[in-house]
């Protein structure tokens, strides 16, 4: 039996199965629907029904944002672990895409102060959505098979930029929206029926990488990145992310199984990063070969091990 808890925010995305199955404790980011605030996740309330309503509110135009978990949240979902005698590995949705894994080092500090005795271990998982729920449910796993809290982190440090995450939109106008493309990208992009892919690059950021001509051909890109980087796919759990597109993303998984994936997992797209990419959107998640460039993997390497990457 483990002595300590995980806790991701809710940029993670895992199904409510994982969650409870491998006794991950989920930190809610909220959101506002026209000014009504909602809980992004709820303990006990299926995901899937909170996602439909979400997305359905974006197509009918209502004004929706996010705001990041802070600190003093945190703090609260963590201390009742620690008040139990249990340690605590909090991991976030990636540093480049949202300011909540500077808060959790903020909370964390706060805490150790409180309770020395205690190890209060972060990470930022350098993905968003289940790409974030992959790095967790990995740890989650070495952590049931007994594996000790530092163990778990340092294999998150190790790992989290071999989980890639790439996706599709429908509509360039949240991205347009979000800053993430120009408004005459969006204009021209709408006309010409442009679809850009994005994916997590090596500085944990969310950016487009290739536009693609129709959906069909998008999708098709997020197949062929798999076929070019996955690692092992027959044993490995890949991950599809939709808002609320289920037939796409089910043609998309059976796809992946015609190329070895065995152990899939789909959910309805998080609500904190959904609420930018738009209704539509679907994405792909798995292990495979780095995402970091040679001297930002050597740069890595050596913060791992306490030394200092050579400078070019």
């Amino acid at each position: 039996m483990r002595n300590f808890d995980i806790f991701v925010d809710s940029a993670a995305n895992l199904t409510d199965e994982i969650i409870k199955e491998n006794e991950i404790k989920v930190i809610s980011y909220t959101c506002l629907i026209n000014g009504k605030e909602i809980n992004c996740y709820e303990d006990g309330v299926p995901f899937a029904e909170t996602a439909k309503k979400f997305y359905a509110a974006m197509r009918d135009g209502a004004d929706t944002k996010t705001t990041l978990v802070n600190a003093d949240k945190i703090m609260t979902a963590v201390t009742p672990s620690l008040e139990a005698g249990r340690d605590a590995l909090i991991i976030t949705i990636a540093e480049g895409i949202s300011g909540t894994y500077n808060q959790a080092v903020e909370a964390a500090k706060e805490l150790k102060e409180k309770y020395p005795e205690r190890k209060i271990l972060v990470s930022q998982s350098a993905n968003a959505s289940l790409g974030e729920g992959l790095v967790a449910l990995y740890a989650a796993r070495l952590a049931n098979d007994g594996d000790d809290i530092e163990s778990c982190h340092k294999w998150i440090e190790s790992n989290k930029f071999n989980i890639h995450g790439v996706c599709t939109v429908d509509s360039l106008k949240y991205l347009k929206r979000g800053g993430r493309v120009s408004t005459a990208l969006a204009i021209a992009g709408t006309i010409l029926n442009i679809k850009p892919v994005l994916h997590g690059d090596e500085n944990s950021k969310l950016t487009v990488f290739c536009n693609e001509r129709g959906r069909k051909k998008s999708i098709a890109k997020l197949i062929e990145t798999f076929k070019e980087n996955v690692i092992d796919p027959e044993n490995q759990t890949v991950a599809i992310a939709h808002a609320d597109c289920e037939e796409e993303a089910l043609e998309l998984a059976e796809r992946i199984k015609a190329l070895g994936a065995k152990d899939i997992v789909m959910n309805y797209y998080d609500l904190c990063t959904g609420a930018h990419a738009g209704p539509g959107t679907i994405a792909l998640f798995f292990k495979g070969t780095s995402r970091l460039k040679p001297a930002a993997a050597e740069k890595t390497a050596g913060a791992r091990v306490g030394v200092k990457a050579k400078q070019s």
